[in-house]
């Protein structure tokens, strides 16, 4: 029974090694990311001023806020995604496991009975 613990540990650290480091699994991932981050940066979010500013506060406020969403927010958001896909590729990976060792466990009961 330890020995197949074993096994189907191994096989989950395979796995998830696997994804994160396979090519194909990589490109996945990144296409992924690369789609969600999109949809995320096309969102559009505004703020509203309880008093108008004045023409040059604007103009800096419109600059700063294009900053950010052109060179700050990309390559934070795409981070944020990429590691929410892995997560969520373990959690896949970690419930096989549990149902794998779930049936072991059922399968030597059933043997002992």
């Amino acid at each position: 029974m330890q020995a197949k613990f074993k096994e189907l540990l191994h096989d989950y650290k395979k796995e998830v090694f696997r994804a994160s480091h396979d090519p194909a699994s990589v490109e996945d991932i990144s296409s992924k990311c690369l789609h969600i981050t999109q949809d995320v940066l096309e969102q559009k979010y505004s703020y509203h001023f309880h008093k108008l500013p004045d023409a040059p506060r604007a103009e800096i406020i419109n600059m700063i806020n294009n900053y950010t969403r052109e060179a700050i927010l990309p390559p934070l958001v795409e981070s944020l995604v990429r590691r929410q896909v892995m997560q969520d590729k373990k959690i896949d990976a970690l419930v096989h496991l549990v149902e794998q060792l779930f049936e072991c466990l059922s399968t030597s009961d059933a043997k002992q009975a």
